[in-house]
């Protein structure tokens, strides 16, 4: 199945199109940048699947949202500095034959996310 994500901006009430978000599989303290890419219009990876059934790995990763450059460029008027500036979501994948799909709902001021499906 793979691993995939998607961002729904709650403030807007819209998909978080054009936020950037980096991938990284991590070791420890040990991060290592996999794929840097730009939400298209519907909140996703342009590119669909940030990893295929048969190139997800059991270990860990991290996605980074950049959570505060999406809200200024939305013309938001953060303070500075501001609440939020990258959302970081660290991560464990037990079953790479599962599907992790690991979605962000974020404002300025809170976000939350799961294990969706």
């Amino acid at each position: 199945m793979g691993l995939s994500t998607h961002v729904l901006d709650t403030m807007h009430g819209t998909p978080g199109a054009g936020m950037q978000v980096s991938l990284y599989t991590t070791q420890g303290e040990q991060a290592t940048l996999v794929k840097l890419f730009v939400l298209n219009a519907d909140g996703r990876n342009p590119d669909g699947m940030l990893y295929d059934h048969a190139s997800l790995r059991v270990g860990t990763y991290r996605l980074v949202f950049d959570v505060a450059a999406y809200f200024k460029a939305r013309g938001v008027a953060l303070p500075e500095p501001n609440f939020l500036n990258r959302v970081s979501l660290d991560f464990g994948v037990a079953h790479a034959e599962q599907h992790y799909h690991v979605p962000l709902l974020v404002s300025p001021w809170s976000y939350s996310t799961y294990r969706g499906s």
